[in-house]
């Protein structure tokens, strides 16, 4: 049995009829297996359960010294080591580690509040073992066991039906929003949920095999773009182009100087400590860590710390429909009279249903029935017979003032045969229009004492949108960002919910981009669409250079959300969606969404302003360092003093993660090219500016210079940054509180430092001290400021 099971196609085995499924299996129908053999085949087929991915957390925090920036600051390390600049070995090995066990905290934060958000249930089953039935742990379940499904249960696994009729809920597994019926040999999935009847089958695949475990192997393929990684990359491989180029030709000179090159490491040491964005990736970690801090108070959890980045650029939004831009729930969408008037339709209907099983299509009635003013209470239910698979309908005999009637509501087919209608044509072609654009048609009828039923009309019921889907399109287009409907439904469905909420007409099948791939950049929407093609249509856009969002609930949805650059599951997701999501809203409706993206593209702006005041930056300490040397033959500041003005501006810079800033209108676009142009710019003025500044202080003794020069990036650099931090002039705009208080505190301890010295930096004169900090003032916040509005004004680059 083992072998065959194994050889067996999926396919074959649930095409199957239920007796050779039976043989297959070798189990006895009325007794099911006995324990020893469940046992058996647990060990031989493992757990229905869909194995989760464990990530060993000393391999995630090795991988933070494992990448461009580390190994530069690393290599810079190793250079001081060797050089016995133990001082400076120590502290840059200190920012190695602080930086990793940030953004390594960061990470597993987002992952324990993951897994506080799953709060998985134990799904039970009822199965028969040794002859009798019993509840156990779905987990436990084997191919072959027998086992009763019926109203409100999981489906645990994949079952084949043996006897019964069922209606069941497939919309997490398939997206389709109408439940199916499942009869004798049909089967049903794992996941899916039993609204009506009941059925007794047998377990025919668990676990990684079922539709459910198929689904979620796909999710553990999907591979999501690190961005952030690839942005900071490029940061680090501009700025190491602008070191080597400077190393390159300092070292010649010093050769051409007939020096000994051992005297010339200090210097590419210090170029290489200037050069390296040391606090990049911690500023990364923090502004994301408070972005996600400041959505979780709108009700979003974000799970993956990226994903607030990939928000502010993201231009393409792929939306699951059902559970996401519409209700999944049913509501009457039309009323259709044929002997009666509308009121009386969905009276009869209504007075056909009851409240107290909270079945949807009953509460459509019921909800319609309150929305039209009509009153149920006045009207007394004598008898109320459920649905039943067998008859297709339900019915009720109801009284009022003395009147009796007899109400049932039903399929077309089982009421036109109960009322004995003979020619339906023209009922089935009102049906077949409301069917076009999504709707499932029922039939209401009556039958007043000592007559025959009496068709009384048609109602249309179907899945609506949701209330603020129509908004909620409207802003993200007014933002720039491209939404394209994903569905599993057919065509005319699809286009009929694409239009009402303003999403655009042209939807097409899926199988048709399949054929035309370029098609994928026009349309609005996609139908009959099933778990890999949403996977594959995600992939596709990314190709195509689209950073793409997609929303989803369902178990279908979860390969796509894990391979989207934003991964967003609804609140009513199910588990396996929210794992595969990188932002879980655990509020209703899809109003957050909007926030996120202006958060994000807040974040973005700020770690622009920090690139593009980074880059300046190393165009002033790295050029003026190199130039100064090769001129004068000195170094201007000690490798102690370059590391310790690092270290004391990334403090100002990390309050960044705080700035006030407003958000782009449009997706934003990581041009670093276009920021390295701006700065080239703004750089070359500095570096005039600071030989300006060495000029008054060259004459001084050279341990009292460096020490000056210390002063000055460092006083230059804050300047700089508030001059950046605004596109128009610096005044307009001021930086958050906290940002203002570490610059402020920054340059009085910076002034302490050098007025009295500590190891290392040699205290200076307070009146070059004062010189310095006006020249600096001047240079960035008048002078700079104007060369900052002509570089926008005459180079029309939007940066």
């Amino acid at each position: 049995m083992e072998l065959y099971y194994y050889l067996m196609e999926k396919e074959e085995l649930i095409k199957a009829d239920v007796q050779k499924v039976v043989e297959i299996l070798q189990t006895d129908v009325n007794k099911g297996l006995s324990e020893k053999e469940a046992q058996e085949r647990l060990k031989k087929y493992g757990y229905n359960a869909v194995e989760e991915e464990k990530r060993n957390p000393l391999k995630e925090l090795g991988k933070k010294f494992w990448n461009a920036t580390a190994w530069v600051l690393e290599v810079a390390a190793v250079l001081s080591y060797v050089l016995g600049r133990y001082l400076d070995f120590y502290i840059i090995v200190a920012l190695i580690i602080f930086n990793a066990f940030l953004s390594f905290s960061e990470e597993q934060r987002a992952n324990k509040a993951l897994e506080l958000l799953k709060q998985k249930l134990q799904v039970q089953a009822r199965v028969l073992r040794n002859g009798e039935w019993k509840l156990i742990p779905a987990r436990l379940l084997v191919p072959g066991d027998i086992v009763r499904v019926r109203a409100g249960d999981f489906v645990p696994a994949d079952v084949k039906i043996i006897h019964g009729e069922v209606e069941v809920d497939q919309s997490a597994l398939t997206g389709e929003s109408l439940s199916v019926y499942r009869r004798n040999n049909e089967v049903i999935y794992s996941g899916s949920i039993i609204r009506r009847g009941e059925a007794t089958g047998i377990v025919i695949l668990t676990g990684q095999n079922t539709y459910f475990g198929k689904t979620v192997e796909l999710v553990k393929i999907a591979k999501p773009r690190l961005r952030v990684e690839k942005v900071v990359s490029k940061i680090v491989f501009w700025m190491m182009i602008i070191v080597v180029a400077l190393l390159g030709v300092s070292g010649i000179v010093f050769i051409l100087k007939g020096e000994n090159i051992l005297q010339f490491l200090p210097l590419a040491l210090v170029l290489i400590v200037a050069a390296i964005p040391i606090a990049l990736p911690a500023m990364f970690s923090i502004s994301l860590a408070l972005g996600s801090q400041e959505l979780s108070k709108a009700g979003v959890l974000v799970t993956r710390l990226d994903a607030i980045e990939g928000a502010s650029t993201m231009n393409v939004l792929c939306s699951d429909k059902t559970g996401t831009i519409t209700l999944n729930k049913l509501s009457v969408h039309r009323v259709i009279p044929i002997n009666g008037d509308e009121r009386e339709v969905v009276l009869y209907g209504a007075l056909a249903s009851t409240e107290a099983n909270q079945d949807p299509i009953d509460l459509a009635f019921i909800n319609k029935a309150k929305e039209m003013g009509l009153d149920l209470t006045s009207w007394q239910v004598k008898e109320f017979i459920p649905f039943d698979p067998s008859t297709r309908r339900t019915e009720s005999f109801v009284i009022k003032e003395g009147k009796s009637l007899r109400l049932t509501k039903g399929s077309i087919d089982a009421i036109s045969k109960l009322c004995g209608l003979e020619n339906t044509e023209e009922i089935y072609m009102k049906a077949e229009e409301e069917a076009k654009i999504g709707c499932r048609v029922l039939a209401v009828a009556k039958r007043e004492e000592g007559e025959k039923w009496k068709l009384v009309g048609l109602v249309s019921l179907r899945d609506p949108p949701r209330p603020d889907s129509a908004e909620l399109i409207k802003e993200l287009k007014d933002l720039g960002v491209k939404v394209i409907m994903l569905t599993g439904d057919a065509e005319p469905i699809a286009k009929q919910i694409a239009k009402e909420v303003g999403i655009g007409e042209n939807v097409i099948r899926v199988s048709d981009v399949k054929e035309k791939p370029e098609m994928i950049e026009k349309v609005d929407g996609l139908a009959e669409v099933y778990p890999e093609d949403k996977y594959s249509v995600v992939k596709l856009l990314q190709q195509k250079g689209y950073v793409v969002g997609m929303t989803g609930d369902g178990v279908n949805d979860a390969p796509a959300l894990r391979q989207a650059d934003v991964g967003i599951a609804v609140s009513n997701a199910t588990d396996v969606a929210k794992a595969a999501a990188a932002v879980v809203l655990t509020l209703p409706g899809l109003r957050n969404i909007v926030d996120m993206i202006k958060i994000g593209r807040q974040i973005y702006e700020r770690v622009r302003i920090w690139v593009l005041s980074r880059i300046t930056r190393t165009f002033q300490n790295v050029i003026f360092v190199a130039l100064a040397f090769i001129l004068f033959a000195k170094f201007i500041i000690s490798t102690f003093g370059m590391v310790l003005l690092l270290f004391m501006f990334d403090f100002v810079t990390l309050t960044m993660s705080t700035d006030n800033v407003s958000w782009p209108k449009k997706p934003a676009v990581w041009n670093i090219n276009q920021l390295v142009i701006v700065s080239a710019i703004l750089g070359s003025i500095m570096i005039v500016e600071s030989f300006i500044a060495l000029y008054f202080i060259l004459s001084l003794p050279l341990h009292v210079m460096q020490t000056l020069i210390f002063a000055y990036l460092l006083y230059s650099n804050i300047f700089n940054l508030l001059n950046v931090r605004e596109i128009k002039n610096f005044w307009e705009s001021m930086p958050s509180k906290t940002m203002l208080i570490s610059m402020i505190a920054d340059i009085i301890i910076s002034f302490i430092i050098v007025t009295f010295g500590i190891p290392g930096i040699t205290p200076a004169p307070i009146k070059y001290t004062i010189i310095i900090f006006g020249l600096a003032l001047f240079f960035n916040l008048i002078v700079n400021n104007f060369v900052k509005l002509g570089i926008e004004k005459f180079t029309k680059i939007q940066w």
